[in-house]
């Protein structure tokens, strides 16, 4: 297939249409749930109160706002793809967002601008205190500035969805691949995402990582998660086909999952939790630092090599590991200072050529 053939493909297969839409109309999609803003979302997208207020004092100047990235579902229900912030700061700003629970969000109180700065402390509409509210025509105004929408059909290949909302949130306002990735599974398997969510607070699992504060705002125990679910028994075939793009690999990987109505969530969960417990009852937090046979001790913090190799090897074996009284911590040292392991773990060794052998390594290793 030449070049041309590949755009006339993917140009099918990508559907759009193009609305402007007042401010007054978007707010009234929300109160009728015509538009699914993902409450789910608003942990991964981190607007300070003076990013909100200037979106608010953009709108006042009559400066265009870029327009909302919708997806048509098949219930006719607009999925937010790109715009998030934008809409959740109107509706929190009007008094309409709600959290997670369905509970209405505390409403946006503005701070000072350079071009306004008599915006502070001013509220959309406050009937206790009309000195610190907005007048009527400056609600008004709001209410009436447009801003575009372009609405992905529902005919689109869904597959375009979850690409163009990846394109589109990269090096936004989410700082993490792991961040759009768990958007992505809100939109597409709601269960999946919740469940996700509560095997990643599995205390043996978090004291095992021992990850510090930033890489667990930034999502980085899900993608670990991820990573088990992924690799723990895929053939080392499909393994080869990770090139030079092991997020783009997870993402792929990660919606495969998402639309096999056959998961199997109990066996996914037990080969989880027994590998942990499993690593927990015998090493701990040392499971995956680096380990110094002329020191014989463990050292350092997490090294996600270390993890491909331990955690992935003992998922694979979890059921005949459970039953043995092996030694782990032993198999470990021994991984530590074999050169399978030293070869292929290095800073210079890329994932698309590591991971394809040190998996299957440490299947060998915990066998």
């Amino acid at each position: 297939m030449g070049l041309q053939e590949e755009i006339d493909k993917m140009r099918q297969e990508i559907r759009a249409d193009n609305y402007s839409m007042s401010i007054g109309e978007w707010i009234s999609l929300y109160e009728n749930e015509e538009i699914d803003i993902h409450p789910e979302f608003q942990r991964f997208f981190r607007w300070s109160t003076i990013q909100k207020t200037r979106l608010i004092e953009s709108i006042l100047l009559g400066i265009p706002i870029p327009p909302i990235f919708v997806s048509q579902r098949e219930d006719g229900v607009w999925d937010v793809v790109d715009g998030l912030q934008r809409l959740s700061t109107i509706y929190e700003f009007v008094g309409k967002l709600k959290n997670e629970d369905q509970e209405i969000i505390e409403p946006l109180m503005l701070e000072e601008t350079k071009y306004l700065p008599n915006l502070k402390g001013k509220k959309w509409e406050d009937s206790s205190d009309p000195q610190n509210s907005l007048t009527t025509a400056q609600r008004l105004l709001i209410k009436r500035a447009k801003i575009g929408a372009t609405i992905l059909l529902k005919e689109s290949d869904e597959i375009a969805k979850y690409e163009l909302f990846q394109r589109l949130n990269t090096g936004g306002s989410i700082a993490t691949p792991q961040e759009v990735r768990n958007c992505i599974l809100v939109m597409f398997n709601q269960e999946m995402f919740h469940w996700l969510k509560n095997l990643g607070q599995n205390e043996m699992f978090r004291e095992c990582i021992a990850l510090s504060e930033r890489p667990l705002e930034e999502q980085y125990d899900m993608e670990l998660l991820l990573r088990f679910l992924v690799f723990r028994t895929i053939e080392e075939k499909e393994m080869r086909k990770i090139r030079n793009d092991l997020s783009g690999f997870l993402t792929e990987k990660m919606v495969e999952m998402a639309k096999n109505e056959n998961f199997n969530y109990s066996e996914e969960e037990a080969a989880f939790k027994k590998t942990f417990e499993i690593l927990y009852e015998q090493m701990g937090s040392d499971s995956f630092r680096r380990y110094s046979p002329t020191k014989n001790k463990f050292l350092g913090g997490f090294l996600v090599s270390a993890y491909e190799v331990i955690a992935l090897g003992i998922g694979y074996n979890y059921e005949n590991l459970s039953n043995s009284h092996i030694d782990v911590t032993e198999r470990v040292k021994q991984i530590w200072i074999s050169p399978e392991y030293t070869n292929w773990s290095g800073s210079g060794t890329n994932a698309q050529r590591r991971v394809p052998r040190l998996v299957p390594f440490g299947r060998q290793m915990f066998q």
